[in-house]
């Protein structure tokens, strides 16, 4: 696989890179970051590599990161035009106004309307909505999306970080009512967050949403920077995300993928974002890169197609423990297909079933 060997977003046409180029580093107006000129950099490398997907957000160093985008696409239509931008809703940056951030219409319009400015161009390729905003009926943002889509400013609208139910609610409730529908869901996934497969990933695959998960890497953890050899000399250099994750379960992980890694002549970071990218319903991952460096150590995961086992051996020592009523149905065909084989797999036998010879009453 290769940056330029394109899918489509969920159940849509549209056609995007499988690493998405994700911005949130672009701009230093927090103290860390990439300056304009790596930023812009990074674009073009990127660019340049075959990759068409760039993801951003209006609050992302309080709009830097759009006008960063902006400025550099902005002036150069053709290679605009050949990119998918999406960015997002939701984030407030004005201080003390009610309406500045959520999912009202008075918000969504407003902030489509300001991050057209900062990005330079008359529409949004993608639309999302960062979080769910419990304040507001979801009749009314995906009425207001539905809007945007038909005023020309948008092409294709998508969910972040919202619970499947409410992500249910809204598909269901746009295919009834004939607006636009969602064509994507961005969560985070990872080796050390897999609590999505429980009910987003499912529910995602069912209502025909491209995946694109964010933060493969847990914030550096699976990155290989850490390991159990120099666990006393990083602490100093841990942030908060990475200092939770790191505990014996996640060094027993990273124990494994040191292993993978070193039978694909590859990197640990490198194996991490190929094994989010290889899982049902993931159509493109979300990379962060605050140097070309990082970039192409990540973009090279594309060169690694784990082996069954491999992957096996990652999903064994990653295992979640998933909400109810997970582990309850995968019993359920025990007693549903009384020990035949459906669909290819064998029902295990049930105690459940009557013993031959047994009345039914």
């Amino acid at each position: 696989m290769s940056l330029d060997h394109y899918v489509t977003l969920g159940r849509s046409g549209l056609r995007v890179s499988p690493f998405c180029l994700g911005t949130m580093t672009f701009g230093e107006d927090l103290g860390w970051g990439s300056s304009v000129d790596t930023s812009s950099a990074i674009l073009d490398h990127y660019i340049e590599r075959g990759g068409n997907f760039i993801d951003t957000a209006n609050v992302y160093t309080f709009g830097h990161s759009e006008k960063i985008i902006g400025d550099h696409l902005g002036r150069n239509p053709a290679k605009r035009n050949r990119v998918v931008i999406a960015t997002k809703f939701f984030g407030n940056l004005f201080e003390k106004d009610p309406n500045g951030g959520g999912a009202g219409r008075k918000s969504v319009v407003a902030a489509c309307e300001e991050s057209l400015r900062r990005l330079q161009t008359d529409y949004i390729d993608l639309y999302w909505m960062h979080a769910w905003d419990a304040n507001t009926p979801i009749e009314e943002t995906m009425r207001a999306l539905d809007d945007l889509v038909r005023s020309g400013k948008v092409r294709y609208v998508g969910f972040s970080d919202t619970p499947a139910w409410k992500v249910a609610q809204a598909q269901v409730t746009a295919y009834f009512r004939g607006w636009v529908p969602l064509v994507a869901l961005q969560i985070e996934y990872s080796l050390l967050e897999r609590t999505v497969e429980g009910e987003l990933i499912p529910m995602a695959r069912e209502l025909g949403l491209g995946v694109t998960p964010w933060s493969p890497l847990r914030s550096g953890v699976l990155s290989g920077k850490y390991t159990r050899e120099n666990a006393g000399r990083q602490k100093a250099d841990r942030g908060a995300w990475a200092e939770s994750s790191l505990n014996e379960k996640t060094y027993r992980l990273i124990d494994v993928l040191q292993r993978v890694a070193k039978e694909q002549n590859s990197t640990v970071a490198r194996v991490s974002l190929a094994w989010v990218q290889g899982r049902p319903g993931v159509a493109s991952t979300i990379l962060g890169a605050r140097t070309l460096e990082q970039l192409d150590n990540n973009l090279g995961a594309l060169d690694v197609k784990l082996t069954p086992e491999q992957v096996k051996a990652l999903d064994d020592e990653s295992q979640p423990t998933l909400n109810f009523p997970a582990a309850f149905l995968q019993g359920a065909p025990s007693f549903m297909h009384a020990g035949l084989r459906v669909n290819g797999v064998q029902a295990p036998p049930s105690n459940l079933m009557p013993k031959p010879g047994t009345p039914w009453y």
